[in-house]
């Protein structure tokens, strides 16, 4: 018999009732799991049983009002990602682990899968490599345009950049483009490099620490009459990665490009820029 806290709970309050509060913070969390790579639903039984304490299948079934065979397969899957576990009793009973340590389990298991692919990409490379190019006609490179949306993607779109850069890297960027620059070690980058790279940056005397261990000959401050919402990064005078909304802006957005016009309109404005931008001193 299903008692009235089972039937009033979390996931199926109204407006009217006290829980509705707790369903809004519910909807929530179920938002945030989903960048942890669970489903809407296996979170939604992830959040039962860790409220709710230990289960039986069908108790989690009529709770949430979900079809009996999706229900195991649900169990099944959160057992494999190693956050809910099992007891030996019959009926047997499902429980959570308390969410920092799911958390953690998740993200250490996406980083396993993520170096499991690093090490992949040799031997498909060879496997790449051993089919033959049927287009026997090489044209001239195409001009492209890539829209980049968020820290993720454009971070890894300049990591692309920076490992195979050979002639120079220019960057031009307010206060808060160098301090993420900074926070995500990728300056440290111009440490060890030996290729040719100059920063504009509109940083105050409170900041130049960030470039304590890069020469300072190759770093200048941008006048004040420099909007700070202008950002942008030239590789090889082949390359642009253009900020349409830098760091100033809640989410980031930026365009990449190999336009030899864009490129260089943007090498003559940082050549201009740089000629009346005055040197970091120590």
């Amino acid at each position: 018999m299903t008692t009235k806290a089972e039937q009033t709970s979390i996931f199926n309050s109204t407006p009217e009732t006290q829980m509705y509060k707790y369903k809004l913070t519910v909807e929530k969390v179920q938002a945030e799991l989903l960048q942890y790579g669970l489903t809407s639903n296996q979170s939604k039984v992830f959040i039962y049983l860790g409220k709710y304490g230990a289960k039986t299948a069908p108790e989690v079934c009529k709770a949430l009002k979900l079809p009996r065979t999706e229900t195991y397969h649900l169990l099944s899957a959160l057992q494999n990602k190693g956050i809910v576990s099992a007891t030996f009793q019959h009926p047997i009973q499902f429980t959570a682990l308390p969410l920092n340590k799911a958390i953690w389990i998740l993200v250490n298991s996406e980083k396993e899968r993520l170096k499991s692919l690093e090490h992949m990409e040799r031997g498909l490379s060879e496997l790449w490599d051993n089919i033959p190019t049927f287009d026997s006609v090489h044209e001239e490179v195409e001009e492209k345009f890539q829209m980049l949306q968020g820290a993720n993607q454009i971070q890894s779109k300049i990591t692309e950049m920076t490992d195979n850069f050979k002639d120079e890297f220019l960057i031009l960027g307010s206060e808060k483009d160098y301090i993420k620059l900074y926070h995500g070690e990728f300056l440290e980058f111009f440490v060890k490099s030996k290729q040719k790279f100059r920063l504009l940056s509109a940083c105050s005397e409170k900041t130049t620490y960030i470039f304590d261990n890069l020469e300072r000959k190759n770093i200048k401050k941008l006048s004040e009459d420099v909007q700070n919402n202008l950002c942008f990064i030239l590789k090889d005078e082949a390359e642009l990665l253009f900020f349409t909304k830098n760091a100033t802006s809640p989410e980031p957005f930026a365009m990449w490009t190999n336009s030899k016009a864009m490129i260089y309109s943007m090498k003559l404005l940082f050549e201009s820029l740089w000629i009346n931008s005055k040197s970091i001193h120590l």
